[in-house]
């Protein structure tokens, strides 16, 4: 298969990413919006390191993958430290993070 195909679905990927990452408000859907545009990069990374016959880019996308599950932890932490705390979980609404100074 041509590695433009490649390239254009994790662009399809991303960009698909973006647009849920701006249009909704949810956390919850942030974060996964987030997690479909880093696997577009990853899949781009794994198909350049495909088409040089170099493994650097297969390492690069899983050093992402794992900054991408740390994220996911803290995000999902703080979205449930929001919910015990019975604040609004709309990302407009959230203001009690902020410095009160």
């Amino acid at each position: 298969m041509n590695i433009s195909w490649y390239i254009a679905l994790s662009a399809v990927l991303f960009a698909i990413g973006a647009g849920g990452l701006v249009a909704r408000r949810s956390p919850l859907v942030m974060l996964l919006c987030l997690e479909i545009m880093l696997n577009g990069a990853n899949l781009s990374l794994v198909a350049f390191a495909r088409m040089w016959g170099d493994g650097g880019g297969q390492i690069f996308a899983l050093i992402v993958m794992v900054v991408a599950a740390c994220e996911v932890v803290v995000g999902l932490g703080l979205i449930v430290a929001l919910y015990r705390n019975r604040l609004p979980i709309d990302i407009d609404e959230l203001d009690k993070l902020k410095d009160p100074a």
